[in-house]
C-alpha cells in the first residue's frame, strides 16, 4: 500500500489540511473509490475502512490485478464544519457551494487538444484522452480556494480510472445509485451485490457532480468525434449507501465485500467470489423522480418506508399543524420506489420530504436538488 498525502491550498495561518489517497496494487487497469464527499454522509467512510483492510490483505496475497485507489475521507473541509454539535457537511461554509457540484468539465479542453489526433484505435484513444485530461488539470491556474483545490485533487486521481465509485448516502433511504444509462448493463451486477433498490439514470443531471465529471466527458467526446473509436472508458457511479445513520459494522462489511466481488468480476481482483444473493434492481430515468413537499408547516409522520414500491395516489406522509388543527395527507403522484425520505420530521417551505423513482419522465433539465 502506498499513501499519498496532498496538502490543500489556502489553509488558514497556523493550520493545514491534507487529503489522503491509499493506492493498492499495480497494473494498467484502475478503480477509484472515494467516500463522504458530503462530509455528513458517513456510511461510505465506514465502508471504506472495511475496504482498506481487505485491500491490504488482497495486495499482500498477490490477488490484485490492477490499481485500486481509495480515499476514505474525501472531504476533510466538511468534517470541521460542526455547528452546535450538528454537521454542516453538504455545503462549504464560506461560499455556500455544494461540495459535489461544479467539478471541472473536461470534454471541451480535451476536444480542443486532440481534435486531429483521435483515430480508429480505441486503446490509443483512451491513452490520449486520459493524458489530455491529466495535463489540463495540471495546467490550470492555482486553485483560489481549499474547495477548488480539493475538487481538483479528487478528479485528478479519478480521471484515469476505468471504474469510479463515489460513496454517499441520503437522509433516510434505501440503497440507490446514479449512473449513465449506457453503463447500466455493467452496473447491474454491482446493484445486485449491494441490494440496490433502484438505479437512477441520466446522461446529464446538471451541476457537474463528481461521477458525471468522470464519465460524461467520454460520452460527449464520442459524439463530438463520431469518426473516431472512443469507448465510454470510465464507468462512474454515485452510490447512496442507505441513510445517514446506517453505519452498522456488519452492513459496512457486507457493502465492502459486495464492492470487492464486483471489482473481481471486472477483472481487478483474482480468485473466486460469491455471486450476488439478490436480483438486480430496475434502472429508471432520473427524470422520473418525483420530489414531494408539504403544503404547510407542521410535524411530519411518514406512512411508508424507504425501499417500498408505491402506487400513484398512495399516501406517503401526513403533515400536522397542532395550532390550527390542519392535517394534510400527501400522496404519490407517480408509481415507483420510495427511495429516500427526509430525516427531519418538521415540514419547511421549499424542502423535499420524500422521493419516488418512477418509470415515466416528469422533469427535464437540471435534475439534482442542492
Amino acid at each position: 500500500m502506498e499513501r499519498i498525502d496532498h496538502e490543500l491550498p489556502w489553509s488558514h495561518l497556523g493550520s493545514e489540511r491534507k487529503l489522503s489517497v491509499f493506492r493498492f496494487g499495480s497494473g494498467e487497469r484502475k478503480a477509484y473509490i472515494q467516500a463522504s464527499l458530503h462530509a455528513d454522509e458517513l456510511p461510505g467512510m465506514r465502508t471504506a475502512w472495511e475496504l482498506k483492510k481487505r485491500l491490504g490483505e488482497l495486495e499482500a496475497q498477490g490477488l490484485l490485478n490492477g490499481v485500486i485507489e481509495l480515499v476514505p475521507v474525501a472531504n476533510p473541509l466538511g468534517l470541521e464544519q460542526l455547528l452546535q454539535g450538528n454537521f454542516q457537511g453538504r455545503f462549504e461554509a464560506g461560499s455556500g457551494k455544494n461540495f459535489n457540484r461544479d467539478f471541472v468539465e473536461l470534454s471541451a479542453p480535451v476536444a480542443a487538444a486532440l481534435a486531429d489526433k483521435l483515430g480508429d484505435d480505441p486503446h490509443a484513444n483512451i491513452r490520449l484522452i486520459r493524458q489530455a485530461m491529466s495535463d489540463h488539470l495540471a495546467a490550470l491556474p492555482a486553485a483560489d480556494s481549499q474547495l477548488q483545490g480539493m475538487q481538483r485533487v479528487l478528479l485528478s486521481h479519478a480521471c484515469s480510472a476505468d471504474i469510479v465509485l463515489d460513496l454517499h448516502c441520503d437522509c433516510e433511504a434505501a440503497v440507490h445509485m446514479y449512473a449513465l444509462p449506457q453503463h447500466w448493463p455493467q452496473w447491474r451486477s454491482l446493484a445486485a451485490q449491494l441490494d440496490v433498490r433502484v438505479g437512477l439514470l441520466a446522461e446529464d443531471s446538471g451541476g457537474s457532480s463528481f461521477d458525471e465529471a468522470c464519465s460524461a466527458p467520454w460520452l460527449r467526446l464520442s459524439r463530438l468525434f463520431p469518426q473516431a473509436q472512443i469507448p465510454l472508458a470510465c464507468m462512474a457511479t454515485t452510490i447512496e449507501l442507505g441513510g445517514q445513520a446506517d453505519t452498522d459494522p456488519a452492513q459496512a462489511l457486507a457493502w465492502a465485500e459486495g464492492i470487492l466481488a464486483f471489482l473481481a468480476e471486472q477483472g481487478l481482483i483474482k480468485g473466486e467470489w460469491p455471486k450476488a444473493a439478490k436480483e438486480p434492481c430496475e434502472g429508471v430515468p432520473f427524470e422520473g423522480t418525483e420530489m414531494l413537499f408539504a403544503p404547510h408547516p407542521g410535524v411530519v409522520s411518514f406512512l411508508r418506508k424507504p425501499g417500498e414500491w408505491i402506487e400513484a395516489g398512495e399516501a406517503l406522509f401526513e403533515v400536522i399543524d397542532p395550532l390550527a388543527d390542519r392535517v394534510s395527507t400527501v400522496c404519490a403522484g407517480t408509481s415507483g420506489v420510495l427511495f429516500a425520505i427526509e430525516r427531519l420530521r418538521y415540514a419547511q417551505s421549499g424542502l423535499w420530504l420524500a422521493k419516488v423513482a418512477g418509470r415515466v419522465a416528469l422533469r427535464h433539465g437540471h435534475l439534482l436538488n442542492d
